[in-house]
């Protein structure tokens, strides 16, 4: 998998991962769309923790900065 996701693209995923986590285990989202939004953070995480997006990949996305070969 190559990167095709950027700095900035990583870090505003991961502050709302972390602010849907908060607002889930603060008891302010619950039931089923808490539970969909919590697993979504999580897929949120692991993306920018690998720094690939497998939803950018078909339409030919990438917020990473060009490579000079």
């Amino acid at each position: 998998m190559k990167k095709n996701m950027g700095n900035a693209d990583r870090i505003v995923r991961v502050l709302i991962a972390l602010v849907i986590a908060a607002l889930f285990f603060t008891g302010t989202i619950s039931g089923l769309l808490g539970t969909v939004l919590l697993v979504l953070s999580i897929v949120f995480l692991l993306t920018s923790v690998i720094g690939f997006c497998p939803l950018y990949a078909p339409f030919g996305i990438k917020t990473c900065p060009a490579s000079r070969n």
